[in-house]
């Protein structure tokens, strides 16, 4: 069993509010009630609101009633899987960040767990430091963090992309991103006309690597390429063999 220690001090590291100073609020789903606390104690910890859920409807109810600002998420669930909880959030129009917990513990599940909506994969067993270090993560990439940048624009082309209000254009049209599809543009135009290979982005994005895997970059720019790319000249181009940049479209 995970256990607490010193590196999860409130203490050690700022604690992650909302801008109004209202504490974050985490919904911890997993079938099994004492990891269940264990986890929600640590987060307790942070100064963070929780709430659990054991199964998958319950997840649904309290993901509507409780509106989380971050998800832990067992993918095993006695009633419907953590899949089908997200896809059905999803579906709500709920694009809280998600943090699947299972006891799978292959790539291609990470991958699978990703590919369907989630933003980031930890598996039992596990250190609550990381599982902390990972949620606090996915909270400063979603839009409750106020960037502290003179100028929270962004601009390569008509592409503009706040990091204060975490709104996307393209000339006058919104975009809609999820928060790790909002981290992966925001690299990307952090470094503008620079080629960035898929290890790169794999440190940047998701702080860590699949054991070589590098399919989720790839389906990742693929998310960002129909969402941006499709509202004009492409800008979104593939080296090959080498990796992905950004640049203004050309003419």
């Amino acid at each position: 069993m995970p256990a607490a220690d010193a590196s999860l001090d409130p203490t050690a590291t700022a604690r992650l509010t909302h801008a109004d100073g209202s504490p974050i609020r985490a919904l911890v789903v997993d079938d099994e009630p004492s990891l269940a606390d264990l986890v929600s104690m640590a987060l307790r910890y942070e100064g963070w609101e929780v709430r659990t859920a054991l199964t998958g409807q319950d997840a649904l109810q309290h993901g509507r009633e409780f509106a989380p600002d971050v998800v832990v998420l067992d993918i095993m669930l006695p009633d419907i899987d953590g899949l089908e909880v997200l896809r059905r959030m999803r579906t709500d129009g709920r694009d809280v960040p998600v943090l699947f917990l299972t006891a799978k513990d292959s790539v291609d599940d990470r991958v699978v767990g990703l590919t369907a909506g989630g933003d980031d994969y930890v598996t039992k067993p596990f250190s609550l430091e990381e599982l902390v270090a990972r949620l606090r993560g996915l909270i400063r990439r979603s839009a409750m963090v106020i960037s502290e940048r003179p100028d929270p624009e962004l601009h390569v082309g008509d592409l503009v992309l706040n990091e204060e209000s975490y709104e996307v254009r393209r000339g006058e049209t919104e975009v809609e991103l999820t928060a790790t599809e909002f981290e992966l543009l925001r690299y990307l135009m952090r470094n503008p006309r620079r080629v960035l290979s898929k290890a790169q982005i794999l440190d940047r994005v998701w702080s860590y690597d699949f054991g070589g895997r590098s399919s989720i970059v790839e389906i990742y720019i693929s998310y960002l390429r129909k969402k941006i790319d499709t509202l004009g000249p492409p800008m979104i181009h593939t080296v090959r063999g080498v990796g992905y940049l950004i640049k203004p479209a050309a003419g």
